[in-house]
């Protein structure tokens, strides 16, 4: 399906104005929506990249600058060391509640899009795999994939690094899909254990794959990058959104 990928919104968040990108078919008609969340480098290329597949397969995809209180709108941070340190700072100096807000308004204004069937689904990778984690709290999510979430086991998400996640994981309604890399440094197996455990206590509609794969492994650039396991896992997240958004939407 051929997409338009060129778009963007100014959503009004409590915490001012929040660039959204927006990534959504040609075609006439309404289609699902899905939030996606990035890593903490922001709407990169591999990012936007993979927006564009998810609405080639028929869904309006809406991707947030994450860290719009701080930088000027557009900014992208580049995978390197000084991106990294940038991207991991912020991370930790915005506030869990401006983090959700701005989840709220995105969902939002996807289910008011003219080009939107109103069903609403979430994806993040890395610290957007936590951001996608706590966004499927919100009950119009229907459905939700996580790629490596980062810090959900140590609740360090956010100002003053004590988030709330693990505690409130009984509050996500909608299906969820948990994809993690075994070689991932950044959630060990002890973490991963802890974060499944929770979900199976409080009875998750859960799709649970470990991969043998590094952290970033989905992110078609750098040394890290796994084609086939890209391949056959966004596969899986494909599937969760057709069976949850796609399959009856009006």
């Amino acid at each position: 399906m051929i997409v338009i990928d060129n778009e963007y919104v100014d959503l009004e968040t409590p915490t001012g104005s929040m660039r959204t990108h927006i990534v959504r078919p040609s075609a006439p008609g309404r289609f699902p929506g899905i939030l996606m969340f990035s890593e903490i480098f922001q709407v990169t290329s591999p990012i936007h990249r993979t927006a564009v597949q998810l609405a080639g397969h028929g869904y309006v995809v809406a991707v947030p600058e994450i860290y719009h209180e701080y930088e000027p709108k557009g900014t992208v941070f580049a995978y390197d060391q000084a991106g990294s340190d940038r991207g991991n700072a912020l991370k930790t100096a915005k506030p869990v509640s401006a983090y959700d807000s701005d989840a709220r308004a995105v969902l939002a204004h996807l289910a008011e899009r003219p080009d939107c069937t109103g069903r609403l689904g979430v994806m993040g990778i890395c610290l957007g795999g936590h951001l996608a984690f706590r966004a499927a709290m919100n009950p119009e999510v229907l459905g939700t994939v996580c790629f490596y979430a980062t810090d959900i086991h140590k609740g360090t998400l956010g100002l003053g690094m004590k988030d709330d996640s693990m505690a409130r994981a009984g509050e996500i309604k909608g299906e969820l899909l948990m994809a993690w890399g075994r070689q991932d440094p950044h959630i060990p197996t002890e973490g991963r254990m802890q974060v499944l455990a929770r979900l199976n206590e409080v009875g998750t509609k859960l799709n649970w794959h470990e991969v043998n794969g590094a952290h970033a492994f989905l992110r078609d650039e750098g040394a890290r990058y796994d084609a086939d396991l890209a391949r056959s896992t966004f596969g899986l997240a494909l599937s969760l959104f057709h069976r949850t958004l796609a399959v009856g939407a009006p």
